[in-house]
């Protein structure tokens, strides 16, 4: 079934080429597609292009598919080109002609397009969880390790003392700052298009702002053509705030992979976490980590390849947008899947507590012994020079007992600070809203 087929068949390759994977993506879009054909009709009805009665059958049988649609059941059948031709198809078997009512006033682009802004809205609620999830894994271990010291590098060469502490930390406030670009292509994303039709609105008097506070967005696109340029815009927004936690969690592995390796020997992985070699009886190989950079890292392609697929098209809609969906709807199951295994391994992860009792590490508090002496009154010049002959000359003894108390430091990591940093960003998504908006929607 095509909605848009009269009376000339289509050869079979080219169906089969220009329809692709789009059944398989738009079963992910299944329950957002009844969701906006809900809204839709009940401001259909409101302009008198439905009857009360017509209503009444058309909502009970959208919220039947949308069950199927929610627990996993619905099926776009072989032979239908995508989930708006399913659905109505479902209803035209069950309604008859009132079930080929509910296109008028819409078009397959605008209904695509807030299919894709509800799923979104969905998946980024849950990836704003599985985030949170993980940030609080990181604080607790912060603040369990803050005296361990270890020592800190730059050039991949050892440089100062750093901290347990500070290392969880660090990659906490780095989700916090990824959550903050979450909400921009929140706001972004949460924006009706239902109503710009193909692009060019309707000669139908809709009332977009219906739908608008039906479906619980904050606002309406307003201008039609631009709704229509939003698809592939937004997807590209949202991408990008994906990469940037996959690009928190990508370090936060590559950190691990090194410090769990025998020449750093920083943190263990409990047994049941690594996995073996065919032919080496010893290793316990820290694989997770190297997936989850490597998934991560590909995560951080989506937004090139989404530009790519978008970047040189003029406005109105154009077939090369139904790509974008193969790249943009897979990202979320996978970031999350990296986050929840992220979390499950900081959490269990081992930490060595005494890695700063090896010699080679003495000169990590090199700059130490330097402001000790700047704080006794020698210039800051001569104090570098003076530790630093000691060392040359084999002179240097470290004291190891240091005092960082500046905000963000060893002695004062500030976590109650970026504790309440993530938690104001994530009251302004506002999510109870959406919720009761769907809840309204679907009883």
């Amino acid at each position: 079934m095509k909605l848009w087929q009269k009376t000339i068949q289509v050869n079979d390759k080219i169906e089969k080429f220009t329809v692709g994977r789009d059944r398989e993506m738009d079963i992910y879009l299944a329950k957002y597609d009844v969701l906006g054909s809900i809204a839709h009709i009940r401001m259909l009805q409101e302009v008198g292009l439905l009857e009360k009665e017509e209503l009444e059958i058309l909502l009970a049988e959208l919220k039947n598919i949308y069950q199927l649609a929610d627990k996993g059941d619905f099926v776009i059948e072989e032979g239908v080109e995508d989930v708006h031709s399913q659905v109505e198809l479902m209803l035209t078997r069950k309604l008859g002609d009132v079930g080929k009512k509910i296109h008028s006033g819409r078009s397959r682009n605008d209904q695509v397009l807030v299919d894709l802004k509800l799923f979104t809205r969905a998946e980024i609620e849950k990836i704003v969880e599985t985030v949170s999830e993980l940030f609080n894994v990181l604080i607790e271990q912060s603040n369990k390790y803050k005296n361990v010291l270890m020592p800190g590098y730059t050039h991949l060469q050892v440089a100062m003392p750093s901290s347990f502490g500070l290392w969880f930390g660090a990659y906490a406030e780095s989700l916090a700052d990824d959550l903050q670009l979450l909400l921009s292509a929140w706001k972004i994303t949460n924006r009706n298009p239902l109503g710009s039709a193909a692009g060019y609105g309707s000669s139908f008097p809709l009332k977009r702002q219906m739908t608008t506070d039906l479906l619980g967005f904050d606002t309406m696109n307003y201008n039609v053509v631009y709704a229509q340029m939003g698809r592939g815009k937004m997807e590209r927004v949202v991408a990008t705030a994906l990469a940037s936690v996959a690009a928190t969690i990508s370090k936060l592995a590559f950190d691990a992979c090194m410090f769990t390796s025998q020449n750093f020997g920083f943190v263990k992985l409990p047994d049941e976490f690594t996995t073996g070699s065919s032919i080496m009886p010893h290793k316990k190989n820290p694989d997770v980590f190297e997936l989850t950079r490597s998934k991560c890292n590909k995560i951080q392609s989506i937004p090139q390849q989404i530009t790519l697929m978008t970047n040189n098209l003029p406005s109105g809609y154009f077939r090369d947008l139904q790509l974008v969906k193969e790249v943009f709807i897979p990202a979320f199951e996978e970031l999350r899947d990296c986050l929840e295994m992220t979390a499950m391994m900081m959490a269990r992860i081992e930490v060595n507590t005494e890695i700063l009792n090896d010699p080679k590490y003495d000169y990590i508090f090199s700059v130490e012994e330097v402001n000790r002496l700047v704080l006794s009154g020698v210039p800051f010049r001569d104090a570098y020079k003076q530790v630093g002959l000691a060392i040359e000359n084999g002179e240097f003894t470290p004291d190891k007992n240091i005092q960082h108390t500046h905000e963000g430091s060893i002695g004062n990591l500030c976590n109650d600070e970026i504790v309440a940093y993530k938690e104001n960003i994530e009251k302004e998504f506002g999510f109870e809203a959406i919720r009761d908006a769907i809840r309204k929607l679907v009883e």
